[in-house]
């Protein structure tokens, strides 16, 4: 399979990896490029007060979502994920270096971001330590989930560890597309072709 089939079809799409790696922005990225709607869990889950909602509320929230025909759900919520697992036919992983992570989330702080429902001014050591952490107690999870549902139900998994890769991938979501209305704009042209001829 080649980039660009590989990409070609999604309609339900999972950015997740650990935090700081880029996911929201490339989620962003990735609607702009395919029209998907895109639902940032963080949202579901935070209010702008910074309480949270009941995870029953949550998961009710979730659940509508899972239901509609075509979405990017961005972000991690480890508990939930073999649930969307059990529905999306595409994820992204950005498997980034922890220091890359690091980078990421300091870089973002004091800024307006439209996948949290506040402005984060400092990075606290918990979720510092969280970040650090993450490849050995979140990780390994992850990746067997996302291995299982490849094996089980053909879900695309499409790892990716650089800054490049996330560019390429982009560009290569943007050619299937292209692919993707050139055959279908063929296609058209073909069936006009044939009730032509059969008509005469």
């Amino acid at each position: 399979m080649d980039a660009v089939t590989g990409y070609s079809g999604m309609r339900r799409v999972l950015v997740i990896g650990c935090p700081g790696a880029g996911k929201s922005t490339f989620a962003r990225r990735l609607r702009d490029a395919t029209g998907l709607p895109l639902h940032y869990l963080d949202m579901l889950w935070h209010n702008p007060d910074r309480t949270t909602v009941t995870r029953a509320e949550f998961d009710e929230r979730l659940q509508r979502i899972l239901e509609e025909d075509a979405w990017i759900l961005d972000g991690n919520f480890a508990r939930t994920l073999p649930k969307r697992l059990e529905y999306c036919d595409t994820v992204f992983f950005l498997n980034f270096p922890t220091d890359v992570c690091l980078e990421g989330v300091e870089g973002r702080s004091g800024m307006k971001r439209e996948d949290m429902p506040w402005v984060e001014h400092e990075f606290d050591e918990e979720f510092r330590q969280y970040i650090i952490d993450f490849p050995a107690e979140r990780r390994p999870q992850m990746v067997d989930a996302l291995e299982d549902a490849a094996a089980r139900r053909g879900v695309r998994v499409h790892t990716l560890t650089s800054r490049a890769e996330l560019v390429q991938a982009l560009a290569d979501v943007l050619s299937g597309l292209e692919v993707g209305r050139a055959r279908a704009c063929l296609t058209f042209i073909m069936y006009r072709y044939a009730t032509y001829w059969a008509s005469r």
